[in-house]
């Protein structure tokens, strides 16, 4: 057996996502990984049912990407991308362009998926300081119109857009940016549009659009505000509304991006075009962090026309080239077309394998699409607890909310997603049912909308 780790050091001094550090949860230490599998230091095997937070679609230790990432990190490892440019930023952008819709032609290369979503509010903001309008007019366009029940990110302008209910934010009060909420959609992915869903947003934009920047929105699935899968009519309207009222649509692909849902960018579904795109987790194949966020020559043009004459935004890893030839390994793994059967037989697995989940007592609804399996509870989950079971079933599930979900690597075996589903069933039929909603048990237990 491996030495152990400090969990005692660990414990004491290194903060984890969403964790107190007077109250730890337990960790698992994790040796290394491989395919679809974590091996934990004290030598047991976990079948990764995550993605490690969605990201990891080709599996771990893929050599094609370690090929890449190790022969860039021989040759140029990172660099300053202001006045200077690099081969791995210039062919990854170009696959890029070529991979989503026409009208988008800029990239800018950032850090993580929340700068994805600050980058595009920026450049949002600065698109209508860049037109031709009166300066009172252009004063008033300042703010973001979204859907309840959405999580765009951790940072502040991200943060805004969250659920303004459930949502982090709230805890930080007038720090973060007051935005436009609607109620989030509620007609079924697959249904016909209900009549009245896009009413709300109708109304918003017809009162308000002299105040709205842009529209943002999670295309198809809302995930860690519930992994919701809403109708592809829906974003129809939507873009048809944006363009009626004269707003910018930006699109946060960041979770559904690259074959998640079952088509490579989930506003196919829709045969609908963004303003502006945010992509990160899958872009990399989850091996080393990187976002982008694309936009139009329009929304370009305007930018370069505002007062600054120039995009207000520059970090300092941006373009970093280990990252950008680990995902353009990615994409053309991406290219080499296997996804879309490896994504449909997966969804076509979790439909048949999870259907029976709905006669277990505390489980409220089934829903599957693409890549995602999800088992909705009658109420709150109590994480530690729940991801224990699943360690000793041998599987990764991290369940929040009220939720217990999976959305495995594509390359994952039948074999394995069998051992997933079942560990689902099996721990989902341990929770006793309570006579409080799901709602009551989030309230009471402060639960804020995360990834978990």
């Amino acid at each position: 057996m491996r030495n152990l780790l400090d969990f005692d050091f660990d414990s004491a001094h290194i903060w984890h996502p969403y964790t107190s550090m007077t109250r730890a949860l337990p960790v698992f230490g994790v040796h290394s990984a491989q395919g679809c599998e974590l091996e934990l230091v004290d030598g047991r095997k976990l079948i990764d049912g995550t993605s490690s937070w969605w990201a990891c679609v080709h599996g771990y230790g893929h050599p094609a990407i370690l090929t890449a990432m190790e022969q860039q990190l021989h040759q140029l490892s990172h660099v300053m991308f202001g006045g200077i440019t690099h081969e791995p930023a210039i062919t990854l952008c170009k696959k890029l362009l070529a991979m989503t819709c026409e009208p988008l032609t800029k990239v800018f290369l950032c850090d993580s998926g929340s700068i994805a979503v600050e980058v595009a509010i920026k450049m949002a903001l600065q698109y209508w300081q860049g037109q031709d309008l009166p300066l009172a007019q252009k004063a008033q366009k300042q703010r973001i119109l979204t859907v309840k029940k959405g999580y765009h990110g951790d940072t502040f302008a991200a943060m805004s857009v969250c659920d303004p209910e459930g949502g982090m934010h709230t805890m930080f009060g007038e720090a973060v940016t007051k935005q436009c909420f609607v109620d989030a959609p509620q007609t079924p992915f697959g249904e016909s549009l209900h009549q009245d869903d896009l009413a709300p947003m109708q109304r918003i934009l017809r009162e308000q659009h002299q105040d709205i920047a842009a529209v943002i929105i999670e295309p198809i699935m809302q995930g860690a505000g519930g992994m919701r899968f809403y109708s592809s009519e829906y974003l129809r309207g939507l873009r048809a509304l944006c363009d009626e009222y004269n707003v910018l649509l930006i699109l946060d692909e960041i979770a559904t991006g690259f074959g998640r849902t079952g088509k490579l960018f989930a506003y196919e579904h829709a045969d609908i075009t963004p303003d502006i795109l945010c992509l990160g987790k899958a872009l990399t194949g989850g091996y080393i962090s990187l976002a982008a966020t694309l936009c139009t020559d329009n929304v370009a043009q305007g930018i370069s026309q505002s007062p600054a004459g120039v995009f207000m935004h520059g970090p300092t890893f941006m373009g970093n080239p280990l990252a950008c030839a680990a995902a353009c390994a990615s994409l053309d793994l991406i290219n080499q077309q296997e996804w879309p059967a490896q994504v449909a037989a997966i969804e076509q697995q979790m439909q048949r394998e999870l259907a029976d989940a709905i006669d277990i007592p505390s489980v409220k609804e089934v829903r599957v699409l693409g890549a995602v399996g999800v088992l909705e509870m009658h109420q709150a989950v109590n994480t530690a607890a729940l991801q224990q079971q699943f360690v000793d079933l041998g599987v990764w599930v991290r369940p929040f909310a009220n939720l217990i979900y999976i959305m495995p690597p594509y390359v994952i075996s039948s074999a394995q997603l069998s051992q997933l589903t079942q560990a689902m069933k099996q721990v989902a039929a341990t929770i006793t049912p309570s006579k409080t909603t799901s709602d009551d048990a989030s309230r009471g237990q402060n639960i804020c909308i995360s990834h978990g």
